[in-house]
């Protein structure tokens, strides 16, 4: 369903970033919490990893993609992107939803940080053993 000035909205989650996606019709803008894509994630995997979904749908530079990420480091606001896009795209473009969803791009990636044990440092972490 369209909002009223034609954007379609998804939600995409990975690890604790949230993003917001807005998809229209346009000339392949991709823009991050106001800024260029390529600005905002400076990696090429990164940046490869956010575009698959417009390659695998395609429709690479057909619509314009406007993002706002909240929470979390880099590399788990890129899956949270990747993931709302594809959400996005299998409501504008249905046909496509077997492809996507065999490349990974809807399916909720539900592994997060472990939390830390008692008597330990760290989740797995152990204090150092003295025999003696």
């Amino acid at each position: 369903m369209q909002d009223k000035k034609g954007f379609e909205w998804g939600i995409g989650r990975r690890k604790t970033s949230i993003a917001r996606v807005r998809i229209k019709a346009g000339t392949g803008k991709i823009e991050v919490n106001g800024r260029d894509y390529k600005e905002y994630f400076t990696t090429f995997r990164l940046q490869n990893l956010i575009t698959g979904p417009l390659r695998h749908a395609d429709v690479d530079g057909k619509y314009d993609v406007f993002v706002n990420l909240r929470g979390g480091g880099i590399t788990g606001q890129a899956g949270a992107m990747m993931m709302g896009m594809g959400r996005v795209l299998i409501r504008l473009i249905p046909d496509k939803a077997e492809t996507l969803r065999n490349e990974g791009y809807l399916t909720r990636d539900s592994r997060g940080v472990e939390r830390k044990k008692p008597g330990r440092p760290g989740a797995r972490k152990r204090f150092q053993f003295s025999k003696r």
